[in-house]
């Protein structure tokens, strides 16, 4: 297998890349990788970690897309840039899946243009793993697409089941949809008329109607589906709930030598604590409904974010999620048509 990264792409630049394939070549020796970008700044960080040597491979790209860059600028003018280079890679068939930190609407774009989208699925969506009380569940559209018809959603719905079908190995999810309140008549009119589909037509999940937010860290069902602004919203809203969690959990312990004592016979129990905290656990955001697998790890993440973000990828090209995905698309089609949900 062969990953295909955006060295550039993020806040931290390639350092923090490198210092996650260091980690990544030891969990997945038989891995190679094609690293794209500027090849002064990366063979520096390479020649410090010889081990990596034979199972990388530079690909010099003179540019980088910025963060501030609007996804038609970067679609336009990007073709130099290590985003599109490595997104190149996958459409090429050079490599199963790319991975990038960089910005998410220019990745978006380019991979549309690129790989194209899936038979029958009209809009990608963003899938996240969102740590439960009973494990993970799937949680999409977390920031593709801001307005959505209840057909969209629908195909979020049949994306995010045969997701978890085959990373989560369920034969058949729960799935919810995100909404206001759990009663019929709350919400707009998308997810109430995505309701109506969902409850019209067989598909290979069991559909449980809505849920709220406080339902996806419940764990409630398996998929959450959403549009993804709301998505977008709910995941940062979580991440940064969970740092302030953290933060507050340990200024209290440091309060008194009775709390640093307390502190430190319950070491092990925090320490647990602060791994299920950890959204870096969890990093990786994941582009559902292209022709190709890519992964977009979160901008500000360090080492051991975008090491988890690179598993992902590996596990998403392994399991050959599109190809359940086109295949649900397809035996979905005759109950979607009008005369089917009406």
């Amino acid at each position: 297998m062969t990953v295909s990264i955006d060295a550039m792409g993020g806040d931290a630049g390639p350092g923090i890349v490198v210092a996650a394939l260091a980690r990544a070549v030891e969990r997945h020796p038989g891995v190679r990788y094609l690293l794209h970008g500027d090849e002064a700044a990366l063979k520096p960080l390479l020649e410090r970690r010889a081990k990596l040597s034979t199972q990388v491979e530079i690909r010099h790209s003179a540019e980088r897309v910025r963060m501030e860059d609007k996804p038609s600028i970067a679609l336009r003018r990007g073709r130099n840039t290590s985003m599109w280079r490595a997104i190149e890679a996958v459409a090429k068939k050079e490599a199963e899946v790319v991975i990038s930190a960089g910005n998410t609407g220019a990745l978006m774009a380019m991979s549309m243009y690129q790989l194209g989208v899936a038979e029958g699925i009209e809009r990608p969506a963003i899938a996240a793993l969102w740590p439960t009380k009973r494990g993970q569940s799937v949680v999409l559209d977390v920031g593709a697409n801001i307005g959505t018809s209840p057909e969209q959603l629908v195909d979020f719905a049949i994306m995010g089941a045969a997701f978890a079908r085959a990373i989560l190995g369920l034969e058949r999810p729960t799935l919810g949809l995100l909404n206001v309140g759990s009663e019929d008549m709350k919400g707009n009119d998308a997810v109430r008329g995505a309701a109506h589909i969902l409850r019209s037509v067989p598909l290979q999940m069991e559909f449980t109607g809505f849920v709220e937010g406080d339902d996806i860290s419940e764990g409630t069902v398996d998929v959450v589906v959403t549009d993804g602004f709301t998505g977008n919203v709910a995941l940062k809203t979580a991440e940064g709930t969970a740092k302030l969690v953290v933060e507050y959990l340990r200024a209290a312990l440091r309060r008194s030598f009775l709390t640093r004592m307390g502190a430190l016979l319950a070491s092990g129990g925090l320490k647990a604590l602060r791994r299920k905290l950890d959204p870096r656990a969890a990093n990786g955001g994941i582009f559902l409904g292209l022709n190709g697998v890519v992964v977009k790890s979160h901008g500000g993440t360090d080492a051991l974010g975008f090491a988890s973000a690179l598993d992902m990828a590996i596990d998403m090209a392994s399991a050959n999620v599109m190809t359940h995905i086109v295949a649900d698309r397809a035996r979905a089609i005759p109950a979607l048509s009008p005369a089917a949900v009406s």
